[in-house]
C-alpha cells in the first residue's frame, strides 16, 4: 500500500589461507591460556573515533527529520487519532523488535548504527516517500487528474519503487559509513529489519489513525486493518527490504567497496517485486486470506529458513577463525567450543550466571565473535577498513576478560 495515499565460507568470500596466520600469543599468555588463566597484556590501542562521530551526526540529523515527520502526522491526523495509531503501531513494532533481537544474537550490531537505521526508516525514508509521492500527484494533477489505473499504479508500482529505494538508501549509508560493522548477509538482514521496522511503524500510525478517522471510531474496519498489518504482516516490510540488505551483505565481503553500488541495485529488484506482489494482489484476489496462506506464508517461511542458514554459516565462520587463534596460543581448544557453538555459549553463560559473572561472559563472547569477523576481514583482503586495529584491541580485551572470569 502507498504511504502517500493514506497521508494525502561457508560464507561468500573464501578465506585466503595463504594469508599470514594470527600472531603467536606471548609465551606466558599461551601457557596461561592452556591452563585456563590469562595474565595481563599491554593496554589495547586507542581506536579511531571517526565512525563514532559520523554515527552521532547521523542520529542527530535523523532525529531532526523525525521531529518534522512527527509534526506532519499530528497535523494530518489530529492528536487523538495520532495517539491511537501510535499505541497500536507499537504492537507490530514490538514483534519486529524481538524477531530482530533473535537474528542479531550471535554477533550484535553497534547500538548507534541500529538507532540510525531505525531513524532512517521511521523518518528519512518516510519523508522521501511523502515528498516523491506529492510531486507525482502534482504531475498527475497537471495532466488532468488520475485515470482509472492510477490507484493500481500508485500502490503496486510507485510505492514499491519509491519506498524500497528510500529504505535501501539508508542501508547504503550504513554500508559505507560503518563497513567494519557490516560483515555479511546476516548484518544486512539486521540493518534492513531496523530500517523497515521503523518505516512500517510510521506507516502503521498513518493507517491505523487514518482508518479511525474514516470510521468515526473503533469499528470492524479498524480491527481488520490492525489484524492485516499488525498481526498477519508485521514482517512484510522487513521481508521486502531484507533482499537489499542481503545483497549488500555479500558486497561487504568484496575487496572492492564499489561493489556495494552494483549489488545494491541488484538487491532492490527482488525487494521491489516482493513489495509489488504484496500490494498488487489486493487488486486481483477475492479471498485475500486464502492468498495470504497460499503465497505469503510460504514466502515468509522461506525467508526464515534463509536466515537460519545464514546464521549457521556465521557460527561456522566464528568457529573456524577462533580455531586459528587457538592454534596460535590465544585460546585453549575447549574455549573455542564454548565461544563458537550455541550449546557451548549456553553452558558458558549458565556457569557465569552461577558465579555472578554473566555480564562479563557475554562481553567475552561478544568480543571473541568480533575478533573472528575482524580476522575474516583481514584474510579476505579487507584489513584496511580497520581490521588490524580491531584485532589488536580485541585480543587485549579478551585476555583481560578471561582474567576476570577465572577470578570467579
Amino acid at each position: 500500500m502507498s504511504l502517500n495515499d493514506r497521508a494525502s565460507d561457508r560464507t561468500a568470500s573464501t578465506p585466503d589461507h595463504a594469508a599470514a596466520q594470527p600472531a603467536a600469543a606471548p609465551v606466558d599468555v599461551a601457557v596461561e591460556a592452556a591452563a585456563g588463566v590469562q595474565g595481563g597484556l599491554l593496554a589495547p590501542p586507542r581506536r579511531g573515533n571517526v565512525a563514532l562521530v559520523l554515527g552521532i551526526i547521523g542520529v542527530i540529523l535523523g532525529a531532526l527529520v523525525a521531529l518534522l515527520v512527527l509534526a506532519y502526522l499530528v497535523v494530518g491526523l489530529g492528536g487523538d487519532a495520532f495517539a491511537f495509531g501510535g499505541v497500536m503501531a507499537l504492537i507490530p513494532l514490538g514483534i519486529v523488535f524481538f524477531g530482530v533481537r533473535w537474528i542479531d544474537r550471535w554477533e550484535p550490531e553497534p547500538r548507534l548504527a541500529v538507532v540510525f537505521a531505525f531513524l532512517w526508516g521511521s523518518a528519512v525514508a518516510v519523508a522521501i516517500a511523502l515528498l516523491v509521492g506529492a510531486e507525482i500527484d502534482n504531475v498527475v494533477a497537471s495532466l488532468g487528474g488520475p485515470g482509472p489505473g492510477y490507484e493500481f499504479f500508485s500502490a503496486a508500482i510507485q510505492a514499491p519503487i519509491v519506498e524500497e529505494t528510500g529504505k535501501g538508501l539508508g542501508l547504503l549509508v550504513i554500508f559505507f559509513a560503518a563497513r567494519r560493522y557490516f560483515d555479511g548477509p546476516v548484518d544486512g538482514v539486521v540493518y534492513a529489519a531496523w530500517v523497515a521496522g521503523g518505516f512500517a511503524f510510521t506507516e502503521n500510525i498513518l493507517y491505523f489513525g487514518g482508518q479511525l478517522l474514516d470510521a468515526g471510531g473503533v469499528d470492524g474496519s479498524v480491527v481488520e486493518i490492525f489484524v492485516l498489518r499488525g498481526v498477519l504482516s508485521p514482517f512484510a516490510h522487513v521481508m521486502f527490504t531484507a533482499a537489499t540488505g542481503i545483497a549488500l551483505g555479500f558486497a561487504a565481503r568484496s575487496r572492492n567497496p564499489l561493489a556495494g553500488f552494483g549489488l545494491f541495485l541488484l538487491g532492490l529488484i527482488p525487494a521491489i517485486l516482493l513489495h509489488g506482489l504484496w500490494n498488487g494482489a489486493l487488486f486481483f484476489v477475492n479471498d485475500f486470506y486464502g492468498y495470504y496462506v497460499l503465497i505469503q506464508v510460504p514466502l515468509f517461511l522461506m525467508a526464515v529458513l534463509l536466515v537460519l542458514f545464514l546464521r549457521r554459516q556465521e557460527a561456522r565462520l566464528t568457529h573456524d577463525r577462533l580455531l586459528e587463534y587457538a592454534k596460535a596460543g590465544w585460546f585453549a581448544a575447549d574455549e573455542v567450543v564454548a565461544l563458537a557453538t550455541p550449546s557451548g555459549r549456553r553452558q558458558a553463560l549458565a556457569w557465569a550466571a552461577r558465579a555472578g559473572k554473566r555480564r562479563q561472559m557475554k562481553r567475552y563472547i561478544h568480543d571473541a565473535t568480533r575478533l573472528a569477523f575482524a580476522r575474516q576481514r583481514i584474510i579476505t583482503g579487507r584489513g584496511r577498513i580497520g581490521a588490524e586495529a580491531d584485532e589488536a584491541a580485541l585480543l587485549g580485551a579478551i585476555v583481560e576478560s578471561r582474567k576476570n572470569l577465572v577470578a570467579a
